[in-house]
């Protein structure tokens, strides 16, 4: 008899792939000679920690912050991984020497803390304050009432940069790659819920599009802010922005539990649903090599859990 579902999930990296289990957190990375290794991140998740944050309409944002939190260190794992494979250290320029002599060990913390200021500052900028910005500008050249357009317009605009975005960075080679181990990673989940044993030859066949991806949760929250902006009183950029941010934590719980219903359920009603984000994953889900499998069964193997408790709640 087939799982169905579990609460098994991943998420691919450069080189490798991490899994998420119900008990531990494991990432597999396969070197350029295709050895597989495997690490396991020990941090603890907020919702294992703090059970009264995986109560539904609660979890949704503690368990995307949880994905951040696993992503990253998975991530520098992999880097370092990259950096072991091939052996060689890129001469420092003088900036980056200055850096290094001044931070010393704290300079990938405080890159990435840099970096996440400007990407969260520049998405703000990018779905939020300029999609109203342009409708506001609409509305002042065209006759007639359109106000009641303004959250579709809002909503499709954001939904279109978040295409063009997907889109542009899919064509660069390292992130072809990640799209790949994105692929391995939706394949052995399905494999292992189908009750097949975790081979090569099992996971390839399998489906690469997964109603609980990533990539369907965010296309759900863009469709979700839709409905939620004609409930947004205020044209005013900066209040509407400011708005929005405050209801990101609704969209989110809301989105989380409806995706987790979706896969519960197999109807016409959660077909509909799905649909938009199983589209968008074939942009961010690609066909995996038999290394990049080798690598997501080894992740899975050492995240599967005894007696069932993978069993989604």
């Amino acid at each position: 008899m087939s799982k169905k579902i579990t609460t098994i999930g991943g998420q691919a990296l450069m080189e490798g792939i991490m899994m998420v289990g119900p008990k531990k957190t494991v990432a597999a990375f396969c070197s350029q000679t295709g050895e597989i290794s495997t690490e396991e991140i020990t941090s603890p998740r907020l919702t294992q920690k703090y059970p009264i944050l995986g109560k539904p309409f609660i979890r949704g944002i503690f368990s995307l912050i949880d994905s951040f939190r696993l992503g990253y260190k998975a991530l520098s794992l992999s880097a370092d991984k990259i950096t072991e494979d091939t052996g060689e250290e890129e001469e420092l320029s003088k900036f980056d020497q200055w850096l290094m002599d001044h931070l010393g060990e704290k300079i990938t913390g405080v890159i990435m803390g840099v970096a996440s200021v400007l990407g969260v500052a520049l998405a703000i900028l990018l779905f939020f304050l300029l999609p109203t910005v342009l409708f506001n500008l609409l509305e002042g050249a065209v006759p007639g009432d359109v106000s009641g357009w303004r959250s579709v317009f809002e909503g499709l605009l954001r939904i279109a940069i978040f295409l063009g975005y997907v889109i542009l960075v899919s064509q660069i080679p390292d992130i072809k790659r990640t799209f790949q181990y994105h692929g391995a990673e939706h394949k052995t989940i399905f494999c292992y819920e189908n009750d097949l044993p975790l081979t090569v030859e099992n996971v390839r066949p399998q489906k690469r599009f997964h109603p609980r991806c990533g990539t369907s949760f965010l296309t759900l929250m863009l469709l979700l802010g839709i409905v939620v902006g004609f409930f947004i009183p205020f044209s005013n950029p900066f209040l509407r922005t400011a708005a929005k941010l405050l209801c990101i934590p609704i969209i989110m719980n809301v989105g989380y539990e409806l995706q987790k219903a979706c896969a519960r359920h197999d109807g016409l009603l959660t077909k509909i649903i799905t649909a938009p984000g199983l589209w968008m994953q074939r942009i961010t889900v690609k066909e995996p090599d038999d290394k990049m499998i080798e690598a997501a069964i080894a992740a899975m193997e050492a995240v599967i859990p005894e007696n069932g408790e993978d069993l989604l709640q």
